[in-house]
């Protein structure tokens, strides 16, 4: 299929390209891009003036349940919540109940995912088998079946030995490290944020040297082992220094942070919301400011939506017997965008954190409009003013605290390989 794409304010942050032209798709990737370009016959021609093309986005953390979990929420209905969102690649996040430990799992995922043909899915492997912690899984194979690195998830290890072999073994195949950090003894079981407000609501604390503790143990060991490591959903402020002077002493590392973190705090805790019962878990106003000083000054390079959907009855039960995690696929690109509108961070340097720093990261070629580049690409329209609404989730889970909010920009169209996996309609308009 040829697609011609017209008049769009071209936003590529891998060329800090910022300029109204004309792009030119074919077979699946970007063939030209430039002022009044001819194109094919029988190419599709859209006119995009007055709205934004930019590079589809790369979600570093989506928890996509299938198989194992699907009463809360499958591959078909997470990619095209994807697809509405504007995300075109998704990380897939092993968890117990849906683990990675072989080849034949990891085939499954992408079938299925291929099946439905909205989103690119990248598996994560499991680093130890059943993520318990305690025997190293078969990364060589997962490897060659195509997981683009391997984690253990928030699961512990039985030990600092068996992580060590874990992140030696890791780094004969060549595959980075996912790391999230927590050290379990100093989490002790907590619900929230170690601070005033937990004393307040009488739930037991999570301190933020359960996160720094662990996040200072692994760049040790990194030191040691020459793994290649990535850090999953900072949270706390600590964390942030450790990572800006390990990455101005040379270690290779990388560092996610979920959007949610960017916006709300423990204050969002003071009506025992279960929909802001997440992990890591909302800290204090100093650690997201310090969050957004590490975007701004690059110490963390990604954005990720953390994207935990789940069954209307985990939502239910009082704080403390609820399951953590927000659904927030559909919130990645505006709450990013957000952050334009704060001030925080440049419109390039926004996307950046959405599409070509994570797709390095990963090692993929998405995230960028370049020639010869995977056409997965976004058309958005900057002007729409929209409200999020729960009823309006293409997502299986409802579990996000953003309902009602407003936002300004909405995705229009999206395209994977030069091929439409969604276009805005009618019924998506909203109050």
């Amino acid at each position: 299929m040829s697609l011609f794409i017209r008049n769009a304010r071209v936003l590529d942050p891998a060329s800090r390209t910022d300029a109204v032209m004309d792009v030119n798709v074919e077979n699946g990737e970007i063939h030209s891009l430039g002022k009044n370009l001819t194109h094919c016959p029988d190419a599709e021609i859209i006119d995009a003036s007055g709205q934004w093309l930019i590079p589809g986005a790369v979600d570093l953390g989506s928890w996509l349940r299938e198989p194992g979990l699907d009463y809360k929420a499958t591959l078909a209905t997470e990619t095209t919540a994807a697809a509405a969102s504007g995300v075109t690649t998704l990380c897939y996040q092993p968890e117990p109940g849906a683990s990675v430990d072989n080849s034949a799992q990891v085939n499954l995922i992408q079938d299925l995912a291929d099946a439905q043909g909205r989103a690119n899915v990248q598996v994560i492997g499991n680093i130890t088998r059943q993520l318990e912690g305690d025997t190293l899984s078969n990364m060589g194979g997962l490897k060659r079946s195509g997981c683009i690195a391997v984690t253990n998830g928030w699961q512990p290890y039985a030990d600092l030995n068996i992580m060590q072999s874990a992140m030696k073994y890791a780094t004969t195949h060549n595959l980075t490290v996912f790391v999230y950090p927590v050290e379990h003894a100093l989490a002790n079981n907590g619900f929230m944020h170690e601070g005033a407000v937990s004393t307040r609501l009488g739930l037991p604390g999570i301190p933020s040297a359960a996160e720094t503790v662990a996040v200072a143990q692994t760049l040790s060991l990194m030191e040691l082992t020459g793994t290649r490591v990535h850090f999953c959903r900072l949270s706390a402020a600590g964390s942030v220094r450790l990572l800006r002077q390990a990455r101005q002493s040379g270690l290779e590392v990388s560092a996610d942070v979920a959007a949610h973190q960017l916006f709300l705090t423990e204050a969002d805790l003071m009506d025992y919301n279960p929909l802001c019962h997440v992990w890591p878990p909302l800290r204090a106003e100093a650690d997201r400011v310090a969050l957004l000083e590490g975007l701004a000054d690059n110490t963390i390079d990604a954005i990720c939506s953390d994207h935990q959907p789940h069954d209307t009855d985990a939502k239910l039960a009082p704080f403390q017997q609820t399951e953590p995690g927000i659904a927030g696929l559909e919130t990645l690109l505006p709450l990013t965008l957000r952050l334009v509108e704060d001030g925080t961070l440049s419109e390039l340097d926004a996307l950046n954190k959405i599409t070509f720093q994570p797709a390095q990261i990963i090692g993929s070629e998405a995230g960028q409009i370049t020639q010869n580049a995977p056409a997965d690409l976004v058309l958005f329209d900057p002007d729409d003013l929209w409200t999020f609404t729960l009823e309006n989730m293409r997502s299986k889970g409802k579990n996000s605290p953003f309902a009602n909010w407003a936002f300004q920009g909405r995705v229009s169209r999206t395209f994977l390989a030069g091929q439409p996996v969604y276009a805005l309609s009618g019924s998506d308009t909203c109050p």
